[in-house]
């Protein structure tokens, strides 16, 4: 049977399909070929590993329940982005936290000069990845899923719209504010 890739792989609708009919190991393909930015998806938003992790594990435990409802009107990704952007949000209003990180800019300011100034530092490049961590949780929370759906997981402008519940107009204004919000703060890296 062919499924469509050329590689030997199975594509996300193919892979979906086969799940929807109760395929554990197309599923499995599914969670192994996307749980990984899930994670990174879900880790950047809670700042807590526990809490990634129980998120990510219900996304496909959700996912797994509704693969039969799963229409094919977006990628299986962004369908499961969303679901897990669901969990996030979900989670964060049961912490009643709102995704806002309790972080303060000075602080945030400092810990990123500390990290350019320190020499010890093995890699320049790690030290920018830790500063502009530090600086994505400046950033509100939909402005800071916006930037790492489109500049971390390469998503379109349509499919973090989709994944947000907005317009792609939206989402162009989202990632210009959490641009400027991310140049100010680590203007020192320039």
């Amino acid at each position: 049977m062919h499924d469509g890739s050329t590689d030997g792989t199975r594509d996300d609708a193919t892979l979906t399909a086969l799940a929807a009919m109760g395929d554990r190991d197309a599923f499995a393909e599914l969670v192994e070929r996307h749980g990984p930015s899930l994670y990174r998806y879900a880790a950047r938003l809670l700042d807590d590993r526990s809490q990634s992790d129980d998120c990510v594990q219900e996304t496909f435990l959700a996912a797994w329940r509704g693969l039969t409802k799963f229409r094919g009107d977006s990628s299986v990704r962004t369908w499961l982005f969303t679901i897990c952007r669901h969990e996030v949000f979900r989670r964060s209003r049961r912490r009643n936290d709102d995704l806002v990180l309790d972080v303060e800019l000075d602080e945030v300011r400092d810990q990123i000069r500390d990290l350019r100034a320190d020499p010890a530092r093995t890699s320049e490049a790690a030290a920018l990845r830790e500063a502009l961590d530090l600086a994505l949780r400046l950033l509100p929370p939909r402005q800071r899923s916006a930037w790492i759906l489109r500049e971390v997981e390469e998503l379109s402008y349509e499919e973090i719209a989709e994944v947000l519940g907005t317009t792609g107009t939206a989402v162009r204004g989202l990632l210009e504010r959490a641009r400027t919000a991310l140049a100010s703060t680590l203007e020192g890296w320039q």
